[in-house]
């Protein structure tokens, strides 16, 4: 499924509360401008039964204090089940979403930092990161750039 096609999807399945797809439409063309920077039109998720997306949580080698939390996506279904417990844990399963729902989602995922993009199968070397934080900033920017008719809640991103 093309960028255009998700970005669609995404409206379509929006609450219908009279402003809800207009603020996706909005803020589409900044998660169109990162799915962009990505090579795959979907990755695999690792999430539970309950469909909560698994988070890891990293530490900072120089400054053990220094967390973050990360929501892994992969390539390809192999790499998710290789690269975690999914292939021997059966309450964690990897499910395939699009570029777009995933950097939809992470604007509100309030306890994630970021999502690490793996873009080479097999490999867990060539990553893309993107923070959450950073996301929120560039929509805001395209929000600005680009003034809605409608009036654009603040607390969006």
């Amino acid at each position: 499924m093309d960028l255009e096609a998700q970005i669609q999807l995404l409206i379509d399945n929006a609450p219908h509360d009279g402003i809800t797809p207009q603020l996706v439409a909005a803020i589409a063309p900044a998660i169109k401008a990162i799915a962009h920077q990505l090579h795959y039109p979907q990755y695999y998720i690792l999430q539970s039964l309950e469909s909560e997306w698994v988070l890891t949580t990293l530490s900072n080698r120089a400054n053990p204090g220094l967390e973050k939390h990360v929501v892994y996506a992969f390539p390809s279904l192999n790499d998710a089940t290789l690269a975690s417990s999914a292939g021997t844990d059966s309450q964690i399963i990897a499910t395939a979403i699009p570029v777009t729902h995933i950097l939809f989602q992470l604007i509100a995922l309030e306890p994630v930092d970021s999502i690490v993009f793996f873009e080479s199968p097999g490999l867990t070397t060539n990553a893309v990161e993107v923070g959450r934080t950073d996301l929120q900033n560039q929509i805001q920017q395209k929000l600005q750039q680009n003034p809605s008719p409608k009036q654009v809640p603040p607390n969006i991103a």
